[in-house]
């Protein structure tokens, strides 16, 4: 192999070729997967690309197969850091594949996600990956048709679709169930909004605990909340002015939970000391309440990374598959056996 003359200027394909004694059209054949050559050969032009640190041009690559290189994400809140976390597992997906993202907010409205996949797919991006959200699954269906779709929170397999959906009603089993093993048997709920698919499941899981457990479902124990930490603290202090006995609470969500902890403090309940508390998600900030939250942990990184990597495979015409981690109980240290 003969050695390439020193340049100031990033190494090209031809300058591999030459060092690795192959064609340029061997070296690009080998980039996108599709050369069959001998492990010999192939072999140089990997210890090439390393020697010069090449690093080829993802874009024109992607220009050339007729993709724009970019992915589209619909998130329902940039600034809820539940999506923040499973952003970062879509970011590191991404990471080394020469894909770029475009992100746009849904806000929880069908229509509004319906026109953010739209914008999307006039910038032509190569899939989309929608993280929770309202439309329905036959819209969601519909776009598929145009452009590769992953989602999360619900349950799709097709060519062109995918679904991750966790299960929300056993996880609200594992927390109640938790709070009944430490003999609380009132156990107030906040829930999540009415028309949330996640919500809905969560309180089956509740009621399904407590039926289990042969304890009186009461609806006066249940309060609803909207997943943010306003109506957690709200929440709380309707049970409070209707004079609901209770000695644990179990929100539907971290956030609800971080809320109903204020109203707590505020009337001077020691948790877990007087109320047991429980969450749903593991937040990062999870792990620094005062006291650290006992929750339901979802692999928010994991099923990032995960649906990430599974939009690249639709795209790259491979079968569309993929697998989460089961959501767990992270006992912490606000509960604790009733009095």
């Amino acid at each position: 192999m003969a050695d390439t003359p020193h340049s100031s200027g990033p190494s090209t394909l031809m300058d591999v070729a030459r060092q690795a004694g192959v064609s340029p059209s061997t070296v690009s054949r080998i980039l996108n997967g599709t050369a069959k050559v001998s492990d010999d050969k192939r072999q140089a032009v990997l210890a090439a690309i390393e020697k010069m640190n090449f690093a080829p041009n993802q874009m024109a690559q992607g220009l050339k197969k007729g993709r724009s290189m970019t992915i589209g994400i619909v998130v329902q809140d940039i600034s809820s850091p539940f999506f923040d976390e499973t952003l970062r597992g879509v970011d590191d997906g991404l990471k080394g594949t020469g894909y770029a993202s475009v992100i746009v907010s849904g806000h929880w409205n069908a229509e509004e996600e319906a026109d953010r996949i739209r914008l999307l797919l006039a910038r032509k991006v190569d899939g989309i990956i929608l993280l929770s959200g309202r439309m329905s699954d036959e819209t969601v269906l519909s776009f598929s048709g145009q452009r590769p779709i992953v989602s999360t929170g619900r349950a799709l397999q097709t060519r062109s679709a995918l679904g991750f959906k966790m299960d929300n009603e056993h996880g609200a089993y594992l927390a109640v169930h938790h709070l009944i093993e430490l003999g609380h048997k009132q156990i107030a709920f906040i829930s999540g909004p009415a028309n949330n698919s996640d919500a809905a499941e969560r309180l089956a899981g509740y009621q399904r605990a407590l039926q289990e457990a042969g304890i009186p479902i009461d609806d006066h124990l249940i309060v609803e909340g909207n997943y943010h930490e306003s109506s957690g603290m709200l929440a709380m202090n309707r049970l409070f002015d209707t004079h609901q006995q209770f000695t644990a609470v179990f929100a539907a969500n971290d956030l609800s939970a971080y809320g109903a902890r204020l109203a707590l403090y505020r009337k001077g309940i020691r948790v877990p000391d007087d109320i047991s508390l429980v969450g749903f998600d593991d937040l990062p900030g999870s792990s620094y309440t005062t006291p650290p939250l006992t929750t339901i942990r979802q692999p928010l990184y994991d099923i990032g990374r995960i649906a990430t990597q599974a939009l690249l495979r639709i795209i790259n015409g491979e079968e569309a598959r993929g697998a989460v981690p089961p959501l767990e109980l992270i006992v912490r240290e606000t509960t604790r056996r009733v009095r």
